[in-house]
Parts: C-alpha cells; sequence; structure tokens
C-alpha cells in the first residue's frame, strides 16, 4: 500500500492538474455524493492536500473531498475529452477548464464541511501527517515522550497512526537504520540525543522519499548499488528487501524479522540489534 510520501506526491499531481480552477463538470458515482454534484460546478479547486494516506480536495465554499485509495484506488490525470484506458471502475471525476481528474476503485469517498473533518472516523484517530502539517523536531521528541507512546517499542510504534500518520512499512525500517536505533527500543529507553536524532531521521527519510519518488538511500550508496547491478527495489533503500546482502555502513548481512506481522529490515551491527 502506498505510504504517506506517495500519497503527497498524488495529491501534488491532483494539485497541478485541476488546483485553482473552477470545476465546469462533476460525477459521482455513489448515490449520496451524487446527489451534491450539482452544488459543486462552478466551484474553484482551492488546495490540494494530504493526512496520511488520504486525499483532501479543498473548494472555496469550504467544503473538502476526501478520498482515500486504500489497495486499489487510483487517480488517473487526462483531458476532458480524452478517456483513460482502463478497465477499472470510475467513481469520481472533477473536470475544470478541459482537464480532468478521475478516480477508479476506490471505494472510500466523502464530503465534509472543513470545520467538521475532524470528526471523520478515520481521520480522528490519526496523528500529525510529517509532510503536511509543519511538524518539528520538538515536536516528535513531545509526541515521543507523551505517556501513550513511550514505552512501546519502536518496532510497533513507528507504524501506529496515531503517532505520526504516512509511516509504514519500508519508511518503518529506513528510519530506524538512518536513526542507528533497535526496533526492540522503547522512546523511555534512549536518550535525549538520540530522540532528537530518531525525530530528525522521520522528518529526513520522509522528505528524502517524497522528494526522490520512494527512494530513501543515500546517494553514494545507491550509486555504487546501481554499479553492482542491483534492481531498483534493492537499491533505492538502505537496508528494506536487502535481506542477505551487506549493510552500506559497516557490510554484515541485512537481515529480516517479522514485528506487528510485518517485515521489518535492520543491521545488527549498525542499529545494535
Amino acid at each position: 500500500m502506498p505510504e504517506g510520501p506517495e500519497i503527497r506526491r498524488t495529491a501534488d499531481a491532483l494539485q497541478e492538474q485541476i488546483g485553482g480552477r473552477r470545476l465546469d463538470e462533476v460525477w459521482f458515482a455513489f448515490p449520496e455524493l451524487a446527489s451534491q454534484a450539482a452544488s459543486l460546478k462552478g466551484r474553484e479547486v482551492a488546495a490540494v492536500d494530504s493526512w496520511g494516506k488520504a486525499l483532501l480536495i479543498r473548494f472555496d465554499d469550504e467544503r473538502v473531498l476526501y478520498s482515500h485509495n486504500q489497495l486499489y484506488g487510483v487517480w488517473k490525470y487526462h483531458d476532458e475529452e480524452r478517456e483513460p484506458d482502463t478497465k477499472r471502475s470510475l467513481r469520481a471525476r472533477l473536470t475544470a477548464q478541459g482537464r480532468s481528474a478521475s478516480l477508479y476503485s476506490a471505494s472510500d469517498i466523502s464530503l465534509w464541511q472543513a470545520d467538521r473533518l475532524k470528526e471523520h472516523p478515520f481521520l480522528a484517530r490519526l496523528g500529525p501527517d510529517l509532510l503536511t502539517h509543519a511538524v518539528s523536531v520538538g515536536s516528535i521528541v513531545e509526541r515521543l515522550e507523551a505517556t501513550r507512546f513511550k514505552r512501546r517499542a519502536l518496532g510497533n510504534l513507528l507504524l501506529d497512526q496515531s503517532l505520526f500518520a504516512g509511516i509504514g512499512n519500508y519508511l518503518r525500517s529506513e528510519i530506524l537504520f538512518f536513526a542507528r536505533l533497535s526496533y526492540r527500543q522503547r522512546p523511555m529507553d534512549l536518550t535525549t540525543a538520540q530522540r532528537e536524532q530518531l525525530a530528525r531521521m522521520m522528518l529526513e527519510v520522509v522528505e528524502r522519499a517524497y522528494r526522490q519518488k520512494g527512494v530513501t538511500n543515500r546517494d553514494d550508496w545507491a550509486k555504487a548499488a546501481r554499479r553492482q547491478g542491483e534492481k531498483r527495489q534493492q537499491w533505492r533503500f538502505a537496508v528494506f528487501q536487502r535481506d542477505g546482502l551487506p549493510c552500506h555502513g559497516c557490510g554484515r548481512l541485512v537481515e529480516r524479522t517479522m514485528v506487528a506481522s510485518r517485515r521489518l529490515y535492520f543491521c545488527p551491527v549498525c542499529q545494535g540489534n
């Protein structure tokens, strides 16, 4: 499933396609939304952003279209008169000045007033988004030190969307590696410097994945791995999906385990596991 950086790039693409434009046509597949489609015609798409794995299309009348792609949903961008070549089921379409954005296969779509958005049953459970909500190192450390989080092992905690939204499986492994921390450690076990380092790596790795289209590895390590013939799914990461390959940092073989029923990759030397 896409993680926060991938959803944020989708938000950017939607912003580029229809952002700042007034809607000429609006269509929804679901009856509860179809009845509101006409009221959106003529409204301007004020902004598109993301919160974890949810997309939020904001209109100039303080309404927000919420959507969650889940496993199969996908947005496609096209000219109004040119239908995408797909066998997927169309769920929503927004058209502005000849440019269309079409959502296929998603089932979780709803329209909200902006001031009630935090009442949404999914969003209400989320922590801040590391890319959207102007999170700082200090605010991350503060949450890590909170009673509800500080006693939980990092391997489990980082996947908890109530801590911070958008961190998924590959980001978890990469953040812990660059922070040089074990998945077994808890925030309360760390020194102040270690908690601050973890906070910095949470911001840096997520931002790197966003800017570099899913690549979290250091540039020099990625280049060396490509020269050795590694596939993209290996060289793009520092440790994720690299079990049995040498650690870029120390040469020890990267290992794999299961934490919270999901794969986690680590270097037993660099991370002290």
